[in-house]
């Protein structure tokens, strides 16, 4: 088990892992990725609609366990990163949205994956125009209150966002 640095040495994990999940087809890596079926549903119609529209919407990352998120986490600290430098870009286990598996991260071709240029492509103004209507949410704009780095590629279903 990692030590926690000072600021989550008292703090009760943010969330938990998904108990039921449901499978979206490979990320774009080919592994298998996974969703909480009702954020599964909402990607899939989303992504459809996306495609009949001209823009191609891939995942680059969906459910991560607690568990996965420490072996990221530890893998950095074994490179030499300090806790501020992965604080910066990686949650700390147990206060990541993919816990929950109704956050995916998204990327479309000619962009690298999880960079802030995705902000400058197709794929990104629809989301911004249409998202919503999905139930899905930029989770960290910036300037969010999380302290959380702009990440213009992490999405999240929130059943509460559905248009009418």
């Amino acid at each position: 088990m990692l030590e926690p640095p000072p600021q989550y040495r008292n703090r009760p994990p943010r969330f938990t892992d998904a108990t039921v999940l449901t499978s979206i087809g490979p990320d774009r890596l080919g592994r298998e990725a996974w969703l909480e079926p009702n954020t599964a549903r909402a990607w899939q119609s989303m992504q459809a609609t996306a495609t009949a529209s001209g823009v191609t919407l891939w995942v680059a990352s969906a459910f991560r366990s607690i568990a996965r998120q420490e072996e990221i986490v530890t893998a950095k600290l074994r490179r030499g990163l300090t806790w501020e430098q992965i604080l910066a870009v990686s949650a700390y286990p147990g206060f990541s949205e993919h816990h929950t598996g109704t956050a995916i991260d998204l990327t479309t071709p000619d962009c690298p994956d999880l960079v802030e240029k995705f902000e400058t492509t197709a794929a990104f103004r629809w989301l911004t125009r249409h998202a919503s209507g999905f139930g899905f949410a930029l989770s960290y704009p910036r300037g969010n209150p999380h302290g959380v780095v702009y990440e213009p590629w992490h999405w999240r279903w929130h059943d509460g966002l559905r248009q009418p």
